[in-house]
């Protein structure tokens, strides 16, 4: 039976990596419809709005969506649009994996780690942004909820137990923000003791940053608060090679958005030169979500011998190719 996925194409980018990827979920006998509509700058120029209703709508109706990158200004302009989203659908559950693929001329080898970051409270909920009159102070508000840090790590422990993880990891910064912080790790521990099969360590954030980046096979999956789980998942993508490998879920009650997590990168915006196997990635994570598991096999071992063997593959690969002969040498697998 077929069953419909919202699309949201993007900007930048967005629109032809998006294109990669539903060709190759057809190609791979996924059997998808799909709903597309607009969000951020390309919304804006067609309807006045970043967020239509009726985007807010296609993705309630259809319960899962498949996204692309989607521009946010740096220090001013409007809100990120993914975080609005995230905050409309109550997404609590930010999952970024990250997975070594030979070929990527990373500097690892043998990554495979699983960043889950709650995803509504601490710095990114917006409470009390605002700056003086004069331009001279700044200030924002960090809010955690004992609610909301017990969903995100027990969702991070339930993962593990699903996916035959060995260890959690609980990333913090109580020792100085004894409060929000504090309140997080206190939850993260009373939670570890419902979980006696899964090893349950802690570690302060920037402790964490190092032991990545020296010793990243200490880690398997990681929770942590909102701020430092967007950090450390951008830290672990440039372990496999970079943000142009690593997708992203957010993950709710009733709705899930499945994300590329890099930029719009308007500057080679119809140039046919992205790299969409983040997209490709995070179509993956959909299809493991919707328990379609023997397409995501697939299409995770389609991918991966393109990469390894060198074939068509796009610059930041070490190719010369550009996204449509990378799809095509990926549609050609399956």
């Amino acid at each position: 039976m077929s069953r419909t996925i919202t699309v949201i194409p993007g900007d930048g980018i967005g629109p032809d990596i998006v294109k990669s990827a539903t060709a190759i979920l057809d190609k791979a006998g996924c059997d998808f419809q799909y709903e597309y509509v607009e969000a951020g700058l390309t919304a804006l120029e067609k309807t006045g709005e970043l967020l239509p209703q009726d985007t807010l709508d296609a993705i309630e109706r259809n319960g899962v969506t498949l996204k692309g990158p989607l521009t946010t200004p740096v220090g001013e302009g409007f809100t990120s649009i993914n975080v609005s989203l995230r905050k409309h659908f109550s997404l609590y559950a930010n999952v970024r994996p990250v997975l070594s693929f030979k070929g990527t001329q990373a500097r690892y080898d043998d990554i495979d780690i699983i960043t889950i970051r709650e995803n509504t409270e601490g710095m990114y909920s917006g409470i009390g942004q605002k700056v003086s009159e004069d331009g001279n102070e700044a200030e924002a508000v960090s809010k955690i909820t004992r609610e909301g840090a017990e969903r995100i790590v027990r969702f991070a422990y339930e993962t593990a137990r699903r996916e035959g993880r060995k260890k959690v990891t609980a990333v913090h910064k109580a020792n100085i923000l004894k409060s929000t912080s504090g309140l997080f790790l206190k939850v993260a521990r009373e939670i570890a003791e419902e979980y006696p099969d899964i090893e349950s360590t802690e570690m302060i954030v920037d402790a964490a940053c190092m032991r990545l980046v020296m010793n990243p096979e200490e880690f398997d999956v990681i929770v942590t608060t909102n701020l430092f789980g967007d950090i450390l998942s951008d830290l672990c993508a440039g372990l496999v090679g970079g943000l142009g490998m690593a997708p992203g879920a957010n993950i709710g009650k009733d709705c899930a958005i499945f994300e590329a997590v890099h930029g719009s990168a308007p500057d080679i915006a119809g140039k046919n030169l992205a790299n969409p196997s983040s997209v490709i990635l995070a179509s993956i994570q959909m299809l493991e979500y919707l328990g379609m598991q023997e397409q995501a096999n697939n299409i995770t071992k389609a991918l991966a011998d393109v990469i390894s063997s060198g074939d068509r593959t796009t610059r930041d690969l070490g190719g010369s190719h550009g996204t449509t002969d990378f799809t095509q040498a990926v549609i050609e697998r399956l």
